[in-house]
């Protein structure tokens, strides 16, 4: 801000801003946690971010802000237990492609890798799976800078309860200064992206789920079209795109045209079905085997808007009907595809999947295009089958509604009651959905 010497922080999507008291670059652990400690001293509370890439203000504050971007690298590999231990600040895209030089991976992944791996795990971030979850299941331990400066080393064998709770804490119980991940071997994938009528998708969705490892659809509103993608183990040969044909895909179409397409229906929402139709059309059939992060993720540069709900796996064609339903009826235009994905049940406290088989849903809008009345109304969907919101994704509820649908919600709030009973680490979104 001019001329206070203090500078405003915004996500990635335009929806949050915030002009901290002062921000703090730590490169070392021990730095992070004097910061810590010195936030306290002053009375300011204390958020990490790491990209932005959360729609929600999860990370927001007017105190002190830590960026993450000295925190960054590979402490080490242990190939007997097979796991890596990063540095909390590392994108995703990092963590990838070095695991990719010393041959191992990942088992499952988002979408996106722009992320901080604290920020992804922190939020719940996830891809699609029958049987592999979260990123955040594949922790196998996890340092945390707490409440009064101390460094917490926390695992299934070392502060258990801590472990259990904070794989995805929201930063409410303090700040991830270093997470390892379980990895194993790296293996190929042969993705096969396939256009199919939405009828036929959800008459087929058990099906197709419990016939591939990774299951995922995007149905284009207003038209009767999906694209689905089943990514499957291969022992090869590794068959990447083409150069051009990659391109063509990826680039022109799924993000160059995608931007046009996005813009012109912006100004003229009359053209949206119409666009709709021939977007759903544009994209063709194809295979490709490659290594997992290039399989599994994709560029996404047409910035948007979004909010995702979980849904217990069973209610996932009958919540779709209800949305599709709702459009047509409704004058909205939606340019941006509903994507549909699956996971497992987990042990995490507050992950959308816990203790539940799930299948998530979600919606998008073009940034600048208004959103609310689309999203409040598949909200309201959504909530009737006992969903619960993405943490890092745009939606209105509350701890009294969160409780009620998380078994173990009352083991996170008690937890962070005794590593953080100040509240250093809260802000205004954790206060509306873990209650003060």
């Amino acid at each position: 801000m001019p001329g206070t010497g203090r500078s405003t922080w915004r996500n990635w999507a335009g929806t949050v801003s915030v002009t901290p008291v002062r921000e703090a670059r730590p490169a070392s652990v021990g730095e992070l946690a004097e910061e810590v400690r010195r936030a306290a001293e002053d009375g300011l509370r204390v958020k990490t971010v790491g990209t932005g890439h959360s729609f929600t203000a999860v990370a927001a504050t007017d105190g002190v802000l830590i960026r993450p971007d000295l925190l960054t690298g590979i402490r080490r590999v242990d190939r007997s237990a097979m796991t890596v231990t990063v540095e909390s600040g590392t994108p995703l895209k990092r963590l990838n492609e070095a695991l990719a030089r010393e041959g191992l991976s990942l088992t499952n992944m988002g979408d996106i890798m722009e992320q901080t791996v604290a920020g992804a795990t922190s939020t719940g971030t996830h891809g699609t799976g029958r049987d592999s979850a979260s990123i955040a299941a594949q922790i196998k331990g996890l340092e945390l800078v707490t409440a009064d400066g101390s460094v917490l080393s926390c695992s299934e064998t070392e502060n258990p309860e801590v472990f259990a709770a904070a794989r995805i804490g929201l930063g409410a119980l303090g700040v991830v200064s270093a997470i390892t991940f379980a990895v194993e071997p790296e293996f190929l994938l042969t993705a096969r992206e396939e256009p199919m009528p939405f009828d036929r998708v959800l008459a087929e969705f058990d099906a197709l789920h419990a016939e591939n490892e990774h299951f995922e659809f995007y149905w284009f509103p207003h038209t009767g079209n999906c694209n689905t993608k089943r990514n499957n183990r291969s022992a090869g040969p590794a068959a990447p795109p083409g150069r051009v044909s990659g391109w063509v895909e990826d680039e022109l179409l799924s993000n160059g045209a995608f931007q046009v397409a996005c813009s012109l229906g912006r100004a003229v929402p009359a053209a949206v079905p119409a666009i709709a139709r021939l977007s759903s059309r544009a994209l063709s059939a194809r295979t490709y085997t490659d290594i997992p992060y290039k399989v599994f993720t994709s560029p996404r540069r047409v910035r948007f808007v979004e909010m995702e709900y979980a849904v217990p796996r069973e209610a996932a064609v009958a919540a779709l009907r209800e949305v599709r339903a709702m459009v047509e009826r409704s004058p909205l235009r939606i340019s941006f595809p509903v994507e549909v994905r699956t996971a497992p049940a987990d042990d995490i406290a507050l992950s959308t999947a816990s203790g539940r088989e799930t299948a998530y849903i979600a919606v998008h809008m073009y940034r600048g295009t208004p959103y609310r009345g689309y999203f409040s109304a598949v909200e309201r969907i959504m909530t009737a089958h006992g969903g619960r919101p993405h943490w890092g994704k745009i939606h209105t509820r509350d701890a009294a509604y969160l409780a009620e649908n998380y078994p173990r919600f009352g083991e996170f709030t008690a937890l962070r009651d005794r590593l953080d009973p100040g509240r250093l680490f809260q802000n205004a979104y954790l206060r509306r959905v873990l209650g003060d």
